[in-house]
């Protein structure tokens, strides 16, 4: 399912296309939940968005032409108040296809030519049900097993977990003290190992036994020269953070190169910048593989490339 579960700055309304939205399965949506922080107060709703909520919390999950007969709305109307409830965290659809039905403009869907007309495979009306988000209470206590669950999930993520590892997560988190504490009573369970098993980084550090050993192979291999492209928003991208070198901003299409661990260059914007010196022959190669093009990347002959993440 998808949703939004960070709060807009301020309360501040912003566009559709801009704001985050979460990809998470179902099971899980009243853990991340919970734990998100509580939206601002609704003073700032428009009044049709205000009467869309007031009937969703009236009559639970329900579908658009319910809704509208139930707000007497106007169709436009009755999407620009569900979009402005999507973007300030206070609803969502049960299918990717009322997200994608609000994404395109009305003028788009009205206008022009059938041919040239940009619309959804079904329209918002066919769309599923829509149903009001049930956010955590502002000053409501986070519980025990949450903040375990949300241990167990970056240790997913990471393998190996320590402050500095978790510095460029989502703020809302559970903070780490409280996430050491979870991570002790795991430790003390047998579900988690603790330890120094990345150096340089100071403070309690926990890993999942599997990626102890991991570990352990990584250290006793021998390197074997082989570069490795991540996209900046992959969490294995930790340039700037553990890793020495400039914080590379994590938006689309930035890049960053690796070989043998070792981060060699970045691209941004599509300027290739040497993070260390390198043969022509090797500054050649790394720069093949930091374009766009997947086929170009394939081309570079010995040289395997991971597709970033």
């Amino acid at each position: 399912m998808w949703m939004r579960l960070r709060p807009a700055p301020g309360g501040g309304v912003t566009s559709l296309r801009s704001t985050p939205v979460v990809l998470l399965p179902r099971r899980n949506a009243a853990l991340w939940s919970r734990l998100a922080p509580a939206p601002a107060e609704d003073a700032g709703l428009g009044s049709r968005a205000q009467r869309a909520k007031a009937y969703l919390a009236e009559h639970g999950a329900s579908f658009f032409e319910d809704v509208r007969e139930g707000t007497r709305l106007l169709k436009t109307e009755l999407e620009e108040a569900l979009a402005e409830l999507v973007v300030r965290g206070r609803a969502h659809c049960d299918t990717f296809a009322g997200l994608r039905a609000l994404m395109v403009p009305a003028s788009k869907r009205a206008a022009g030519p059938a041919r040239h007309r940009r619309r959804p495979l079904f329209g918002i009306e066919d769309a599923g049900r829509w149903t009001l988000m049930r956010p955590r209470e502002s000053g409501a206590t986070i519980a025990t097993d949450d903040i375990e669950q949300a241990a167990r999930t970056v240790l997913r993520r990471y393998g190996v977990i320590a402050w500095r590892l978790l510095e460029r997560e989502a703020a809302w988190l559970p903070p780490w003290r409280d996430l050491v504490r979870a991570c002790r009573r795991l430790e003390a369970r047998g579900e988690l190992r603790g330890g120094r098993f990345i150096a340089g980084l100071s403070g309690e550090q926990f890993a999942l036994p599997e990626a102890v050993a991991l570990m352990r192979e990584v250290r006793r291999r021998a390197p074997d020269g082989a570069w490795v492209c991540l996209a900046a928003t992959d969490p294995a991208n930790l340039l700037g953070t553990v890793l020495p070198g400039p914080r590379l901003a994590r938006v689309a299409g930035s890049r960053v190169l690796y070989r043998d661990g070792v981060p060699v260059a970045t691209s941004v914007g599509g300027q290739v910048t040497m993070l260390v010196t390198l043969s022509a022959a090797d500054t050649q190669v790394a720069s093949r593989a930091l374009v766009l093009d997947p086929d170009a990347r394939a081309g570079v002959a010995g040289t395997p490339v991971m597709q970033p993440g």
